[in-house]
């Protein structure tokens, strides 16, 4: 991607993601950023809460804030979790009171605190949250001094590391927000949109509101809903009045909106939904929230339909990190990916396994990004974590299940409460893989049949029973249910043969096939009213076949569409490399072969290797076709080039070695043998004869220079800002060196820092708060944060022999 295209739409895309309400900042009943000046220690403190103010060491910290990626990364950690530290932590944090306060209701909202979170104000205990994925909030009006200093503190204990499949980093990660609400007020996720009927002329539009009344007495109210449209005109209004008794009272409006302006993919419009509370004639409270118009339906025989328009779910699964940020990640990394990713033809995400940061389904939103959102990995019994390496030496069962009985009802439902009115989610999904065949589930069948993916030989009648997947499913879609029908229900299943058996797939609206497509067929005969998709799927060609081949598959969810921290192997190897993008957000060839078969802009690549170099033929294989012309003389090399234009041609030196047609090709993977001499390889696609587009590889000579390209450079002071500099290794003819691996540091003065190098190893063991890392492929992505302030700053990249480079930002 050429970063200096995409600034502009970068920074228009921040305008409208920044989380929960921070943009509406002046608005004084917007949640206010809790973010700043927190004190952190790390490790436990003797006596608790009542030794929080001993003498330990504290180091101020902003939120979000992630110790795990600080490291240093052990093989005493575990592979699972990218082999990077857990272990307790504390926060706390000083405020003043306001006497403005009084009578009023005052909360503090946690997007997620990984994990076993406990809070206390003032020295009282607020609650706990086990579940580190799930937001929340605590009224701290009982305890909190009007006229005085008040102390926050949060305790986050991550002591059993080994509880995840994946990384998912430690502490305050994401954002924290503090809000002040009147006596009488709308409650936190107490608004819900939907809008049952839709077609191009009108769309039924349905508001139901949620108010609290904190007081003693019967409060007079009028409640008003409005619509409005991107031009700011009032598409429809209604308001009722209503006597409200102390406690909850819901109200709901039933509006039309003629010739809707309807949510897609393709054109992601939006509406503003104000809704206000009137007391005596001022307002007391308002909550502002942008929506979509739009029907989607899944079909047993035709599958999806977005608009009545049937649709192809292109879509990869995405976990949380961003290799050196950990979790805490800027919202500003996932537009630049999420923009490489739509490049690339990608319609939809699967946000595995858990509810993710609040500002990225507002992203998904405004870019048209279709969502499943997934609530669990594991249910009341625990999966296999790996320690050791994946699949290697003895796991570990430490994790979720834990608490699963007595909080799933209650995580699931605030997982769709918190985000129900957002028009990209189109499934909840109860699960990933619980019923994986004998990790922990089994069922005589296992000793029958294919089985894709199994635990251990057949079945084992020291496990659980599948025939426990049943209930528990029956119970999360009731609970599900209990706070949003206008979506269907979902999971993704790992042990379909197993779970035929038991009912389990019959609970679900839709059912999900992780790596199963060779059961599409028989499934659907067999099962004629069920509704099959592809929630987990494999790179290889004919696993798209299947959903492109087929009416009734609706959707291919890659693993994965960028690399993440965790499930990695054994040491050293502390990440997994199954993405499209890696770790920095650079393209693999694999990412171009994927915006071949789904993208519809014409485009063109070309990569090189050795003829005899082995190719991986497992579910997650990637091609090696590499973006250099640099290889031993006389050495014969296969040309692969990936393209959506019907023919191709390639050129070595301005000689033509031929025309080859696509659909005529295995995998639709043009290919050309050459025999290896410098110079230039030149690929042109043609669209009906016409030249469309072109790429090119060239001979590099020997590392001589950096180049560096923000994909921002201008800022505005009193906010923090990141800018993500791609950095390249290149020779004196301004040639990228492919396999460059120097050691590159970046120096920052001015108002701003260096919060992370990433070069997408997925080995290396560098130090991710350190100033200097090796390049990967001859490129190294930085990540520079300003501090609010304004001023001139100056970004020095440099290596030992290379011309260094000098890249100015300005924060006004």
């Amino acid at each position: 991607m050429d970063i200096n295209k995409t600034i502009f739409r970068f920074a228009a895309l921040l305008v409208l993601i920044m989380p929960l309400s921070v943009l509406k900042a002046q608005d004084k009943w917007a949640p206010a950023s809790f973010n700043a000046s927190w004190s952190f220690h790390k490790g436990d403190i003797p006596g608790g809460i009542d030794g929080i103010d001993a003498g330990k060491a504290w180091k101020t910290v902003d939120l979000p804030h992630d110790w795990s990626i600080e490291g240093p990364f052990s093989d005493e950690w575990a592979s699972a979790t990218g082999y990077l530290p857990g272990g307790i932590g504390w926060y706390k944090k000083s405020f003043a009171g306001d006497a403005k306060w009084r009578g009023k209701q005052v909360f503090i909202y946690f997007d997620g605190v990984y994990k076993n979170s406990e809070v206390w104000l003032n020295g009282h205990l607020l609650g706990k949250r086990p579940n580190g994925f799930i937001s929340f909030q605590y009224n701290l009006s009982p305890y909190l001094k009007l006229n005085g200093t008040n102390t926050i503190a949060v305790k986050a204990d991550h002591s059993d590391f080994a509880d995840s499949r994946w990384y998912t980093g430690s502490g305050i990660y994401r954002n924290v927000y503090l809000v002040v609400k009147d006596a009488v007020h709308v409650n936190t996720w107490g608004v819900a949109f939907s809008t049952p009927q839709v077609s191009a002329t009108r769309a039924a539009v349905k508001v139901k509101i949620s108010v609290n009344n904190s007081s003693k007495t019967v409060a007079p109210i009028l409640v008003k809903a409005s619509l409005l449209d991107n031009a700011g005109r009032v598409a429809s209004s209604s308001q009722k009045t209503m006597q409200l008794k102390p406690g909850n009272g819901d109200v709901e409006f039933d509006q039309a909106v003629s010739s809707p302006r309807l949510w897609s993919a393709e054109k992601p419009d939006m509406y503003k939904l104000i809704v206000a509370i009137m007391r005596n004639g001022q307002k007391i409270d308002e909550v502002v929230q942008n929506v979509g118009i739009r029907s989607i339906r899944f079909d047993k025989n035709d599958g999806f339909f977005l608009n009545d328009k049937s649709t192809k779910l292109k879509g990869v699964c995405v976990h949380d990190d961003a290799g050196a940020l950990g979790v805490a990640v800027p919202p500003e990394v996932w537009v630049r990916r999420l923009t490489i990713l739509k490049e690339a033809g990608v319609n939809s995400l699967r946000l595995s396994h858990n509810p993710h940061a609040d500002y990225l389904y507002d992203l998904c939103d405004k870019m048209g990004f279709l969502v499943m959102d997934e609530a669990f990995d594991e249910w009341e019994i625990g999966k296999n974590k790996w320690v050791a390496g994946w699949n290697v030496g003895t796991p570990s069962k430490n994790g979720y299940h834990e608490y699963f009985k007595e909080w799933a009802d209650r995580d699931v439902a605030d997982m769709v409460l918190r985000v129900r009115n957002h028009p990209s989610i189109i499934m909840w999904s109860i699960g990933n893989e619980i019923d994986y065949p004998n990790d922990p589930y089994t069922h005589e069948v296992l000793n029958t049949g294919r089985n894709q993916q199994i635990y251990g030989k057949g079945y084992l009648p020291d496990h659980p029973a599948a025939s426990g997947l049943t209930p528990i499913a029956k119970q999360l879609v009731a609970a599900v249910k209990a706070v949003d029908t206008t979506r269907p229900v979902t999971a993704a299943l790992a042990g379909v043969v197993m779970s035929n058996e038991v009912g389990y797939p019959e609970v679900l609206d839709v059912v999900g096939y992780n790596y199963q497509e060779y059961r599409y067929a028989d499934d659907h005969k067999k099962y004629p009213n069920r509704i099959i998709y592809g929630s987990e799927n494999g790179m290889a060609h004919q696993a798209w076949n299947a959903v492109d081949s087929n009416e009734y598959i609706s959707a291919q969810y890659l693993w994965t569409g960028i690399d993440y921290l965790g499930e990695a192997g054994k040491w050293p190897q502390r990440s997994n490399g199954a993405g499209l993008i890696d770790l920095a957000g650079f393209k693999k060839p694999e990412y171009f072969y994927r915006q071949s078969l789904w993208a519809d802009k014409p485009m063109v690549y070309i990569g090189a290797r050795e003829i005899n170099s082995a190719e991986d033929k497992g579910i997650w294989s990637h091609r090696n076709a590499l973006p250099t012309w640099n290889w031993k003389p006389g050495s014969k090399i296969k040309i692969d080039c990936y393209t959506n234009c019907p023919e191709a041609e390639l050129f070595l030196n301005g000689r033509s070695l031929g025309k080859q047609s696509r659909n005529a090709t295995p995998g639709r993977i043009p290919s050309w043998l050459v025999d290896f001499e410098p110079g230039e390889l030149v690929v042109k696609a043609y669209n009906n004869g016409a030249e469309v587009c072109s790429n090119s590889i060239k001979t590099s000579a020997n590392a001589y220079q950096l180049i560096a390209s923000a994909d921002k450079k201008l800022f505005t002071a009193k906010a923090k800002g990141l800018s993500q500099v791609e950095i390249s290794v290149l020779d004196e003819n301004n040639i990228p060196v492919f396999n460059a691996d120097n050691e590159i540091a970046v120096s920052v003065k001015g108002p701003a820092k260096l919060i992370g190098l990433e070069s997408g190893s997925t080995s290396s063991h560098e130090d991710y708060q350190g100033s200097q890392r090796k390049a990967l492929n001859g490129r190294l992505l930085a990540f520079i944060q300003t501090n609010g302030n304004p001023g001139i700053i100056t970004v020095t990249v440099s290596s030992p022999g290379l011309k260094a480079t000098v890249l100015t930002l300005n924060v006004k």
